[in-house]
């Protein structure tokens, strides 16, 4: 037998840090394993993933096909200055807020990379002599808590419930462990329950933040989704408020407002001093968007129509969700976002139920949550992507609500 070399034998023995033993499998290959044993029912309607489907912008192609020489190029690490001047025309254009392009915005190859590298550049190795803590609403977008181990942090997961309308209540959290806090992660709307923190919400949680002296990074990638009127900005907020700009740092991504998952265009915005430690960080380990993306971004965040096109087939989605639920006892339907948070029994027999009896796929809300000492919060939930055309649409919500709610 051949031997192994010396240098594999070493990476079999590593392992993750031990932050990470307790980081629980991403809730999609969950998902798999939890229905590898099961047949379909029917026809499969996948309504699990949170991909868009509504058309991209039609000039796209064109633009793209206008600068293919770019990607001979390295593009510039934090965004051409064309994107970052449309990034904060939009800005400007939807929350009243002045952004310097120079200074206060940088272009992200999807929120994802930001919402993870802004905690690992932001978040300090001690705050008040003690190990720092990161604020996540629970259930939660799961790379909040993974940045919060990376950054060797303690990740403190905050209920997000009925109780709380379901936005984490950081006031409720005892004083001792909000005097350590470093960020506080907030989506808004939010992932998975489409709740939409107002402006009262904000300004209570600015508030909070400076008197306990953390961060507040607003995930709001689902921003222009919304049953009518648009979501508050947490920008928008520190502004009427005369909060320190370096206080709030802010995610947004063209994946879910112009249906361009695949374009992995985001962007972060804060102060100086935040943008400054995001950018230096971003230089030696991020990867920029590719130019020729760029240019497609800047055209992108330029143009409202397909965005004003999309957003009323999401409102007719969430009228006809509203139609089909409307006997279900406890059903609330979302205030923005494209997700239903529907209460079940238990969220993993409800998902094996429907595919078995449906064909119909759909996420176990525990997999977006963590147990705690009050138990998982999503645990009676599924959640549910309305993403699909309004007739796949329709069958899907239909089969789910006669598979799950009828006697």
């Amino acid at each position: 037998m051949t031997p192994i070399p010396e240098a594999v034998q070493k990476i079999e023995r590593m392992t993750f840090p031990e932050r990470f033993a307790g980081l629980p499998d991403y809730a999609f290959p969950r998902l798999r394993k939890l229905l590898a044993a099961s047949q379909p029912g029917g026809e499969v309607i996948d309504m699990t993933i949170g991909e868009p489907r509504h058309a991209m912008p039609g000039f796209v192609a064109e633009v793209l096909a206008a600068n293919t020489d770019g990607f001979a190029k390295y593009p510039p690490n934090e965004g051409t200055p064309e994107l970052r001047a449309a990034i904060c025309d939009w800005v400007e254009r939807r929350y009243g807020v002045a952004l310097d392009p120079e200074s206060q915005v940088m272009a992200l190859n999807g929120t994802r990379e930001g919402l993870f590298g802004a905690a690992i550049a932001l978040c300090p190795e001690t705050k008040g002599g003690k190990k720092p803590a990161i604020l996540v609403p629970n259930p939660f977008y799961q790379v909040y808590a993974v940045a919060a181990l990376t950054a060797a942090a303690d990740p403190i997961f905050v209920p997000a419930t009925t109780e709380t309308g379901f936005l984490p209540d950081y006031a409720a959290i005892p004083a001792e462990i909000l005097d350590r806090t470093a960020i506080a992660y907030v989506c808004s709307p939010s992932n998975p329950q489409g709740a939409v923190a107002d402006m009262g919400y904000w300004r209570d949680l600015l508030a909070l933040a400076e008197r306990h002296d953390f961060r507040i990074f607003a995930d709001e990638c689902y921003s222009e989704i919304y049953r009518t009127a648009p979501p508050t900005g947490a920008l928008q907020a520190a502004k009427e408020v005369g909060a320190d700009p370096e206080r709030v740092v802010i995610f947004h991504s063209l994946s879910k407002r112009s249906n361009l998952p695949g374009l992995r265009s985001g962007f972060v915005a804060s102060g100086p001093e935040c943008m400054l430690r995001i950018r230096q960080l971003r230089a030696y380990a991020g990867a920029p968007l590719p130019l020729p993306l760029q240019r497609v971004a800047e055209r992108v965040w330029a143009d409202e129509a397909h965005v004003e096109a999309s957003l009323a087939l999401y409102q007719q989605k969430f009228r006809l969700a509203d139609a089909i639920f409307s006997g279900v006892r406890n059903y609330v339907g979302p205030e923005g976002g494209f997700f239903l948070w529907l209460p079940v029994e238990d969220g993993e027999a409800a998902a094996i139920k429907a595919y078995e009896q449906t064909g119909v796929r759909v996420l176990p809300g525990a997999y977006l949550g963590r147990d705690e000492e009050g138990g998982n919060p999503g645990k009676g939930y599924i959640r549910v992507a309305m993403v699909a055309d309004l007739d796949e649409l329709q069958r899907g919500l239909t089969l789910l609500r006669d598979c799950i709610y009828k006697e």
